[in-house]
């Protein structure tokens, strides 16, 4: 069957019925069956709050308020840490606590959850040689169906991240960070996984704000009024990339899966519903924060260094690093200084009014 990715515009007056809208004409309630159990895979990239960083509060509202007014009720929300980030802080800072409370959705912190040893049923591009000792997934996630939450934006590992990668932070421990060497492959990997545990599988994207330049963090927030949804990962992202100014089928994860069959990576090939995408091209520009930079200087290029610096105790001083960078510098200087202009935009005021 031809992969569909649905597009809508949306705007803060009417951002919730939109992913109402957005919802139904994606089939959603065809592809994700009310009497099995769904996870929500939140984004996380950022402890604190920045605009299109993680998961917006509207985008969990919107998805949420769908979903309990179709009678879907087997709900957990769920999210995982990193060696940066903290799940708890996360849920405040992006004010999602609220919203589950409000819609009576459990939420499950990942580091909390029973994790087991997986065994992949096909051939791994890169998990064998990442994770030779094997690989461990939350327990919960097999044989459940997932909703990936992802936002609109650039990454320095990635070029773009959307929902291939929103699994990333849901099937691998916070030791994570090592698949930096091979992402693409990894996520390739992932998605792979994702179709023998996962029954069904969809993705909505919030585009509300995106982000450009040095992401997943370090972005310039742009309006683009944009929300998509779509049962293919690789599809969503595919289009989701050419909406900010990228060749999907120059992306090596997209290329990867959509050669693997595990999606359709090509636009042409996509059936692409709610407004016509045709003129619209964010040009939007990839950067890499010092953060990422050395990530790959030292995994890629200076290889030599990676296994004292990045296996060893020498690798809390990286952590410290990127803390110190993140939290103690770029955020008090450059980031709240964009966030304070955030806040005067419509959107900006949406989310001080969560």
């Amino acid at each position: 069957m031809k992969s569909k990715v649905s597009v809508l515009r949306t705007k803060p007056a009417t951002v919730l019925a939109d992913y109402n809208k957005l919802l139904d004409l994606s089939g959603f309630k065809k592809a994700m069956p009310k009497n099995e159990d769904l996870l929500l895979k939140l984004n996380l990239s950022w402890s604190l709050y920045y605009p299109a960083c993680s998961t917006e509060p509207w985008q969990l509202e919107g998805v949420l308020k769908y979903l309990k007014e179709n009678n879907y009720t087997r709900i957990n929300a769920v999210e995982n840490k990193t060696v940066v980030t903290n799940v708890m802080k996360g849920v405040k800072g992006n004010k999602w606590g609220q919203i589950m409370d409000k819609y009576k959705c459990p939420f499950v912190p990942l580091p909390e959850a029973e994790w087991v040893d997986y065994r992949p049923k096909h051939s791994m591009l890169a998990f064998d040689r990442i994770f030779p000792e094997g690989h461990k997934i939350p327990k919960m996630f097999i044989g459940k169906n997932i909703l990936h939450l992802p936002t609109l934006k650039t990454h320095g590992h990635t070029t773009m991240t959307g929902a291939m990668k929103n699994a990333f932070g849901g099937l691998i421990t916070e030791k994570r960070h090592h698949c930096h060497k091979m992402i693409h492959e990894v996520l390739v990997d992932l998605l792979q996984i994702q179709k023998e545990i996962h029954p069904h599988m969809f993705a909505v994207m919030d585009g509300a704000v995106a982000g450009n330049g040095a992401g997943p963090r370090t972005m310039e927030p742009v309006e683009a009024n944009l929300l998509l949804a779509s049962s293919d990962p690789v599809a969503i992202d595919a289009v989701a990339a050419k909406l900010i100014g990228f060749e999907p089928m120059k992306i090596p994860f997209i290329k990867k899966a959509h050669d693997l069959g595990l999606g359709c990576g090509d636009v042409g090939q996509i059936d692409i519903d709610g407004i016509d995408i045709s003129a619209i091209n964010l040009h939007f520009k990839t950067g890499k924060s010092p953060v990422v930079f050395f990530d790959q200087l030292f995994r890629k290029k200076l290889k030599f260094i990676e296994p004292w610096l990045f296996h060893t105790g020498l690798f809390n001083l990286c952590v410290l690093g990127s803390s110190v960078y993140h939290d103690r510098l770029w955020y008090p200087v450059v980031g709240k200084s964009r966030i304070r202009k955030f806040s005067k935009t419509p959107w900006g005021k949406l989310f001080e009014e969560y």
